[in-house]
């Protein structure tokens, strides 16, 4: 009951006209941006933390906007998956094998529709998960000293590679780059300058917002650059029809959408699997079960509900951790973080004591927001559709000049704009080694804390090192991180093939 008490709160929060606003704002841009191939959630919230900045928003409505935009960008990479056979994003690539096929046999708008409709039931009975989960997960968090938390980032670090990893080995290069890059600035304890080489805007360190913008959003205009803007298109060939699902279809979905949901809200929780696994699980799971006649891949309607009712329910889940413990479960919800610390709002078990209004205000605009991107995404479907006909050359520099405008409105140092291309330089060329981002953010994000909780740990046991190992929910943490540095070194080598056949054998393109 108190959940639900906390929850009303929130509402009062977030049933603002400024808050709905910023709802119905960001689900706009959030489907628009998810509309389009290779852009993602992550770099989605990226280009807009600064637009959150430049506007002045405070904590509350600037995360109502950034997570609307996330829910959003989940909704929209269904558009270019069923009309173009592009994945918007890498969650979105199971919705293809079945999407498409609709779409090419005269049932685009029924397959939009049912997609969005199974994107709302993930969505929402996620949020609701959060509601009860993250709470219970604060009290076990209270257990936590700093042995705990030490484990306990070591364990997000050693999950991040994730199961669906390629490289598990670029996965760790990554985090070790991140903390390397966390370590530049003065020594908190000792105030000596480390890293900095002279540079006296160094001695703070490194901006979250600027390393982040540079390497998502900035890298992303380096890409486009590289081959010279030439992009894929031909949504405009493709008969929508009226998007409309009858009720047979849905009902005969009820069942996949609700299998997908706790599939996809399982593997959001649990870090470093995220949303691409959480739709991969649904959908598989899904055909094992349901495919007696052999329908999927060429046009089943609950092959194009499983795999979004997993991927929406998996961004819902990965709020959890990133609330309760400050350990995000996904690459966006790493990016959101950044915004939290940014604000000197501190996620994790106090969160939910020091900072309620944020966090319920929060969770209620969820909802909020789930319901918007319902309403939006049925009947404007067909002018979210007319956005995979902008051309790349007028979305990049738009793209590169919000970077550049928000950064220098957050920061006024044009020092931070060089920093911040540097950043994009560095993400391209680590994207063209096929290096995981999101280690690297995670790895400046979670750095200093990780460090400062080493240091606790040691200064309370006079040096021992045995202090890390002094517990059994730290013993546990650190087991944990060991099955899960070595899970996908295993497991990934029966779900990676999986994953290609399923995209080879069914007939989508996975790039």
């Amino acid at each position: 009951m108190d959940a639900l008490s906390s929850l009303l709160d929130g509402f009062a929060v977030a049933l603002t006209v400024q808050n709905i606003g910023l709802a119905l704002l960001g689900c706009f841009l959030g489907t628009i941006i998810g509309a389009l191939p290779g852009l993602g959630p992550s770099n989605g919230v990226a280009i807009l933390i600064p637009l959150a900045f430049t506007l002045g928003l405070p904590a509350t409505p600037a995360l109502i906007l950034l997570t609307s935009v996330y829910y959003g960008a989940m909704y929209g990479g269904r558009i270019s998956s069923i009309l173009l056979n592009i994945p918007g994003d890498e969650p979105a690539l199971m919705t293809t094998l079945d999407g498409y096929p609709m779409a090419k046999k005269g049932q685009a708008g029924e397959a939009l529709a049912l997609s969005g409709i199974a994107s709302f039931v993930g969505a929402f009975f996620a949020t609701i998960g959060l509601v009860f989960l993250a709470p219970q997960l604060v009290k076990v968090a209270l257990l936590f000293g700093p042995a705990e938390y030490f484990a306990l980032f070591t364990l997000a670090f050693a999950t991040l590679g994730g199961v669906a990893s390629r490289n598990q080995a670029k996965a760790a290069i990554a985090a070790a780059l991140g903390l390397g890059i966390a370590m530049i600035g003065v020594d908190h304890q000792t105030g000596v300058p480390r890293f900095t080489f002279g540079e006296v805007h160094l001695y703070d360190g490194i901006d979250f917002l600027v390393a982040i913008v540079g390497l998502f959003a900035l890298s992303e205009v380096f890409l486009f650059l590289e081959h010279k803007g030439q992009g894929k298109a031909g949504a405009a060939d493709m008969k929508i029809g009226r998007v409309t699902a009858p009720w047979s279809m849905i009902k005969g979905s009820i069942g996949t959408m609700l299998r997908g949901t706790g599939l996809g809200f399982v593997a959001g929780v649990l870090p470093g699997a995220g949303a691409s696994l959480g739709s991969f699980i649904a959908y598989t799971f899904e055909k094992r079960l349901s495919d007696k006649d052999k329908t999927f891949g060429k046009g089943d309607p609950r092959g194009v509900a499983a795999p979004e009712a997993g991927n929406n329910a998996a961004a819902g889940g990965a709020l959890i951790p990133m609330l309760a413990l400050g350990v995000p479960g996904s690459g966006t919800t790493a990016v959101l973080l950044a915004m939290l610390l940014t604000l000197n709002i501190t996620p994790g078990p106090l969160l939910f004591q020091s900072n309620p209004d944020v966090v319920w205000g929060l969770i209620a605009a969820l909802f909020i927001a789930n319901v918007m991107l319902l309403l939006l995404n049925i009947p404007m479907v067909s002018l979210f559709v007319r956005v995979l006909l902008v051309p790349p050359r007028y979305l990049m520099p738009t793209v590169a000049m919000i970077s550049f405008v928000g950064i220098y409105g957050i920061s006024g140092s044009t020092f931070d704009l060089m920093v911040m291309v540097g950043f994009g330089v560095l993400g391209y060329v680590l994207r063209k080694l096929d290096v995981p981002l999101v280690p690297v953010i995670l790895g400046v994000l979670l750095g200093n804390e990780m460090e400062k909780n080493l240091r606790r740990a040691l200064t309370i046991s006079d040096g021992d090192w045995s202090i890390l190992l002094g517990s059994p929910l730290a013993i546990g943490l650190w087991v944990f991180a060991i099955i899960g540095f070595l899970a996908p070194l295993i497991v990934g080598r029966y779900f990676r093939p999986k994953i290609a056949d399923e995209a080879k054998g069914e007939g989508a393109d996975p790039d």
